[in-house]
């Protein structure tokens, strides 16, 4: 099960998950501190990331479903 900490930097409360030995730092808590929720929203809309997050997805989850991803790349960049 994956663990949480969190540190402060420069004012601003950052997760850190541990799972499986890995760090994984909270880009969202990041963002937060320069108008994050637009950047995350024009980020997403990006196709390149969309397919980044497919293969991703793909690699890493086995329940990933292939219909409900085809349907969002589409509507991407």
């Amino acid at each position: 099960m994956a663990k949480n900490t969190k540190i402060e930097v420069e004012g601003r409360i950052i997760t850190i998950i541990l799972d499986k030995e890995q760090e994984y730092i909270s880009l969202t808590d990041m963002l937060k501190a320069k108008d994050g929720d637009s950047f995350i929203s024009d980020w997403l809309r990006n196709r390149n990331t969309v397919e980044y997050l497919g293969i991703w997805e793909s690699v890493y989850n086995p329940e990933f479903n292939y219909g409900e991803f085809t349907i969002i790349k589409t509507q991407a960049g």
